[in-house]
C-alpha cells in the first residue's frame, strides 16, 4: 500500500508499504480520506517519540472484520486503544489506560496510508448525509465537545476561546451551542470571518480584555498559550488546555494557586455528540478544508498543513 512514514526523524512517502492485517476483534479498514492536524505536525517534530504511519483524523470503508455484516460500512473511527485489563479500563477510563496504543500516535501505524487496522468497538458507521471532507472532522470535534463533558458551560458563563486554527474554530462552534457569553480570539481576519458568519464575536487582540472571564480555553497550538489564558481567566475561573506541542512551556504556578485557578487538560471525546451535530449541521466544517492533496503528495501536504494562514489540509487516497 502506499503511506507517509515517519521513521528516524525523517517523514518520506512509501509506495509499496505492507498493508497491515487485521488482529482478532479487528477490522480492516480501507482509507478513502485523512486529515492532517496540528498533533501530526508536532509528531513530525519528535512528539510522543512515535515512529511509524501517522495520522489519526480518518473515514474509510470496512474491508475485511469477523463479522460480515459490517463488511462495506463506511466508518470513522476513535483512537485510544487501551488494554482492557488494567485498573483504568475497569473504572472505564481506557483512553488513561498506561498500556494503550493510539492511532497514529504511539505503537499503533494510522492513518495517512491506504489501509489501517481498529477494534470492532472503536468503529462508528456513519449517515449518508455526512460527507467525506466533513467525516473527517469528527474525530477533533469530538475533542470540542470533550470540553462540556469536563466543564459546566451556560448562558451565564463567560468563556474565551484563545486561537483560530483548525480546533480553535471547532471549539468555538461548539461554546456558541450553550447559549453562553462567547468570544473568538485569533491573529487572522480571514479564519475569524468563518465564526462572524455564525453570529460570534471575534477579536484579533487581547489588549484591552480585563481578567472577568470565567472560562478560557487554549487552542493556539503554542507553548505561549497557557500564559495568555492564565492572563485572561477570574480569580476562581477554569483554564481548558487543548494545545499539544512538542516544545516544552514554563508557566508560574503560583498565580494557580493564589487565584484558584482551575486547571483542565482536554484530549479526546465523545463521537456521538460530534457525528449528530454534522448531521444536524450545527457546525460547519467545510470552510477549514483549505486543500486536498493526493497521498503520492503527502509530505508536501504536511509541509503546507504547517504553512502559516492554512486552515486543513486533507489526504485522498486512491
Amino acid at each position: 500500500m502506499k503511506a507517509i512514514v515517519f521513521e528516524s526523524g525523517k517523514l518520506s512517502f512509501e509506495g509499496a508499504r505492507p498493508a497491515p492485517r487485521p488482529a482478532p476483534g479487528e477490522a480492516l479498514i480501507r482509507v478513502t480520506l485523512a486529515g492532517i492536524c496540528r498533533t501530526d505536525l508536532e509528531i513530525a517534530l519528535g512528539y510522543m517519540g512515535f515512529s511509524g504511519i501517522p495520522g489519526h483524523e480518518f473515514v474509510g470503508v470496512i474491508e475485511e472484520c469477523g463479522d460480515e455484516r459490517l463488511n462495506g460500512k463506511r466508518v470513522t473511527g476513535e483512537i485510544n486503544i487501551p488494554c482492557g485489563k488494567c485498573a483504568y479500563c475497569r473504572r472505564r477510563m481506557g483512553n488513561h489506560c498506561p498500556d494503550r496504543k493510539v492511532l497514529g500516535i504511539l505503537g499503533k501505524d494510522g492513518a495517512f496510508a491506504e489501509y489501517l487496522t481498529l477494534p470492532f468497538k472503536n468503529l462508528h458507521p456513519l449517515p449518508d448525509s455526512i460527507t467525506d471532507e466533513e467525516a473527517v472532522f469528527i474525530e477533533p470535534l469530538a475533542s470540542a465537545y470533550e470540553i462540556l463533558e469536563q466543564v459546566r458551560v451556560d448562558e451565564d458563563t463567560r468563556v474565551c476561546v484563545l486561537g483560530d486554527g483548525r480546533l480553535g474554530l471547532l471549539v468555538a462552534q461548539v461554546m456558541a451551542q450553550t447559549g453562553c457569553a462567547l468570544l473568538a480570539v485569533g491573529r487572522h481576519e480571514e479564519k475569524l470571518s468563518i465564526l462572524k458568519a455564525r453570529g460570534i464575536p471575534t477579536r484579533t487582540s487581547i489588549e484591552g480584555l480585563t481578567r472577568e472571564l470565567d472560562l478560557v480555553i487554549d487552542c493556539t497550538g503554542s507553548a505561549e498559550g497557557i500564559r495568555t489564558a492564565l492572563d485572561l481567566v477570574r480569580p476562581a475561573g477554569t483554564v481548558v488546555v487543548k494545545t499539544t506541542v512538542a516544545g516544552k512551556s514554563e508557566i508560574d504556578l503560583s498565580r494557580i494557586v493564589v487565584d484558584e485557578i482551575a486547571l483542565i487538560g482536554s484530549r479526546c471525546g465523545p463521537f456521538q455528540p460530534a457525528i449528530q451535530a454534522l448531521e444536524e449541521k450545527r457546525v460547519d466544517v467545510r470552510p477549514l478544508v483549505s486543500k486536498v492533496f493526493p497521498i503520492d503528495e503527502g509530505v508536501e501536504a504536511m509541509r503546507y498543513a504547517g504553512e502559516k494562514g492554512v486552515l486543513k489540509a486533507l489526504l485522498k487516497m486512491a
